[in-house]
């Protein structure tokens, strides 16, 4: 990867995706990012001049592939490449599945999961030309522990996990990150920010706290963004990097209690996942 990069990060006017542009930008580098307005992104225009380039982009609503072809091959041709894709866009729901209408699941589906594969398919000839590149998929704790309340959203980060480990298989050349963050301290759980289905009072034992949750919860996370954004720079620009990129805390111990319980559970049921082969020839 050269010295001086190009990076392309979506939602960048606020929280994990400002913090990443900012250290991106402090790094030396240039930085295309989006926001579904421009306007919210002229902070970061006028504190880094030219090497900060602000575009309009809804990736909920430009995700098939010839709307992501259209973009990035546009930042190709104003910038001569792009090095480093970070999926950051995304919001927060709460709901029950049976609260959760089919207009939520979807859309949310489109910012989590169409979109970012959209983007990241569309760089992907640019990196197999260059030799080099780095996709950044900011997941969440919720990419591998659930929480009532929260099964559409990490429905939608789950499924980016899967597709994108299959790509670093698919692809060595190129530099695949997850990220899964615990709980930071950014705006994801404003009310701008959060859908919030309607409730269910069926639901109020079980969903109940996690709505309280994401109601009260804002300001309280321990996690610092500006200390998670320079961890994800450290990694793309570094020798090496996890294919996984755990931050905070709550999200490393959440994950691996578990990975610990997938593990106790797959031994205690393995003589009957062992006991489902076709027996071999020649016996009864």
């Amino acid at each position: 990867m050269s010295a001086a990069r190009v990076w392309m990060v979506t939602g960048a006017s606020s929280g994990f995706g400002e913090a990443i542009a900012r250290a991106a930008l402090d790094g030396g580098d240039t930085v295309v990012g989006t926001s579904r307005s421009a306007d919210r992104l002229r902070g970061l225009a006028d504190a880094y001049g030219d090497r900060f380039v602000p575009l309009a982009l809804d990736v909920a609503r430009s995700s098939s592939f010839a709307d992501a072809d259209a973009v990035v091959r546009d930042v190709v041709a104003a910038h001569g490449r792009i090095d480093v894709l970070v999926n950051n866009a995304g919001r927060t729901q709460v709901g029950a599945l049976e609260e959760t209408t089919e207009d939520e699941l979807r859309n949310l589906f489109e910012l989590h999961f169409f979109g970012p594969v959209a983007l990241t398919r569309a760089v992907l000839p640019h990196f197999r030309r260059q030799g080099s590149g780095a996709v950044v998929q900011l997941s969440s704790v919720g990419g591998q522990v659930t929480m009532p309340g929260f099964g559409v959203y990490c429905a939608t980060k789950f499924a980016l996990e899967g597709l994108t480990e299959t790509l670093v298989d698919e692809l060595p050349g190129v530099r695949f990150v997850i990220v899964e963050p615990g709980a930071f301290r950014t705006g994801l759980f404003d009310s701008s920010a959060a859908v919030v289905s309607a409730a269910m009072p069926e639901y109020s034992g079980t969903v109940g706290p996690t709505r309280e949750y994401v109601a009260t919860g804002g300001g309280t996370q321990p996690g610092d963004p500006a200390k998670a954004a320079a961890a994800i720079h450290a990694v793309v620009t570094g020798e090496r990097a996890p294919t996984r990129l755990v931050l905070g805390a709550d999200a490393h111990g959440g994950i691996g209690t578990r990975l610990e319980r997938l593990g106790a559970e797959l031994a205690e049921w393995a003589e009957v996942s062992r006991s489902t082969d076709l027996d071999p020839v020649g016996t009864s």
